[in-house]
């Protein structure tokens, strides 16, 4: 295996399962991948993709949309009905209604075809790092803004009163604003720290993730925004008062 001078991952966080009916490309895929240090193993159905990823040990799922009849949404779905594996989906280019559908259902991330190799190994990395740092970090205080509550330990939310189900994406994007609420926080910053990307002027998925997290929430007490869009900044969480606590 040619590492081209990559250090390789351990071997927990290396194991990758794609899922792709497209056989050429799976191996095309592979080969980069496992050049890059990963250990990536191929399937072509969508039954083979939900078992593998539920079932197979691997740290992260690169899922095709298109998946025949089977569909890259209906086996994102089976997987999210009972794991948090962190999933990757490729999507048609320029698809928005496909970029937006994956991220709602659940999908870490997404990277459209035709996609630059170096950029899909970029957003694994930036994906399983992100996972690895909720396994390893302490758990931070509990956060309380006025109905919203935020235990990061549980990663458990609940707005007035009633549990919310978040994707990992949505509740580290809410985390950050309730953390800093009633500030402004630039979508450069939101992209840094919540994707563990670089910032681009033409990725629009952080805006899907605050219009999830607006429709998951709700209005405010007082009927107005919870998460304000500051034009041509970024966003805040509205606040009159806001609490932490030692989680546990």
């Amino acid at each position: 295996m040619n590492l081209h001078g990559r250090r390789m991952l351990p071997h927990l966080q290396s194991r990758l399962l794609v899922v792709d009916e497209d056989v050429a490309l799976c191996d095309l895929v592979s080969r980069f991948l496992e050049s890059e240090g990963f250990t990536v193993d191929a399937v072509h159905s969508g039954v083979e993709g939900v078992n593998g990823a539920l079932g197979g040990g691997y740290a992260l799922v690169l899922l095709d949309v298109m998946l025949g009849r089977a569909n890259g949404f209906n086996v994102l779905r089976q997987i999210r009905a009972t794991s948090p594996i962190p999933v990757v989906m490729l999507t048609a280019k320029g698809d928005t209604l496909d970029r937006v559908l994956g991220l709602e259902i659940g999908a870490d991330d997404y990277l459209p075809k035709p996609f630059d190799p170096p950029e899909l190994a970029a957003r694994i990395r930036a994906v399983l790092r992100r996972s690895a740092s909720h396994r390893s970090s302490p758990a931070p205080a509990r956060i309380i803004v006025e109905d919203l509550e935020l235990d990061p330990g549980a990663r458990a939310t609940r707005c007035g009163g009633q549990p919310v189900e978040l994707t990992t994406v949505e509740f580290d994007l809410l985390e950050a604003l309730a953390a800093d609420a009633g500030h402004v926080i630039s979508r450069e910053s939101l992209v840094t720290r919540v994707l563990g990307r670089q910032f681009s002027a033409f990725d629009n998925s952080i805006n899907t993730h605050i219009y999830n997290l607006r429709r998951k929430l709700g209005p405010a007490a007082g009927g107005g925004e919870r998460i304000v869009g500051i034009r041509g900044i970024g966003y805040l969480y509205a606040c009159s008062s806001k609490s932490s606590f030692p989680s546990g």
